[in-house]
């Protein structure tokens, strides 16, 4: 897997199937000036990092740090963290991740939609797809900002507007390995499609408070 936009390609050491989804064993390697895409908590997931070369910086429950080489770094669940490349040359990082199954479904996602540019220069999705794709995945992953109350008011109903206008939280475009069909699957709606189904349900809504304008005045003048 890579993400061309925040800098990080993962090869697998040991994957998903042979683990039963239970450890997910990744050779990762960052080019200089790329980073996660945010600092983030996993609720369930442990983490564990052990920079083989180049410089890394980390933050882990607010200390931050330049990695050792072949430190072992654990960041246990619930734990917020972050970090980056902190040199010049590329950094090899070995990252374990237990249990791996979602988490490796949520990468797939991001990456696939970076590789789509549909992300930001951060690696981040607009906000429609962000919120969606957050409420799918909050049992893997949540960002530290905005704080988590708002997220839980905000992204809500911004995910109930994405899901009407044709954004989903997973894509099988990017998650599934193999389809029955042996084609590549449903990916994110398009701008014009987007575009398309935003002023249909405007002139629904217009429509919709222009006809309960007529009945209210037709009421007032009975």
């Amino acid at each position: 897997m890579e993400n061309p936009i925040t800098g990080e390609r993962a090869v697998a050491r040991v994957g998903t199937e042979e683990s039963g989804g239970e450890l997910l064993e990744v050779d990762l390697y960052v080019r200089p000036g790329g980073a996660v895409v945010g600092e983030h908590v996993h609720p369930v997931i442990e983490e564990a990092f052990t920079v083989v070369s180049g410089r890394v910086g980390f933050r882990i429950a607010g200390h931050e740090s330049i990695a050792e080489l072949n430190e072992r770094l654990v960041v246990l669940p619930g734990v917020a963290h972050d970090w980056w490349n902190a040199g010049e040359e590329e950094a090899h990082v070995i990252v374990e991740i237990r249990p791996g199954l979602r988490f490796e479904e949520m990468a797939k996602n991001l990456f696939g939609l970076a590789q789509d540019g549909k992300t930001n220069a951060k690696g981040m999705p607009n906000l429609l797809q962000g919120a969606i794709l957050v409420r799918e995945f909050e049992d893997v992953m949540y960002f530290t900002k905005p704080p988590r109350v708002v997220q839980r008011l905000l992204f809500g109903p911004l995910a109930v507007t994405a899901r009407a206008l044709g954004y989903k939280g997973r894509y099988p475009k990017y998650a599934d390995l193999e389809l029955p069909s042996g084609g590549q699957g449903e990916g994110p709606p398009s701008t014009a499609v987007v575009v398309g189904r935003a002023a249909t349900m405007a002139t629904m809504l217009l429509l919709t408070a222009l006809s309960l304008l007529g009945w209210r005045r037709r009421r007032l003048s009975a």
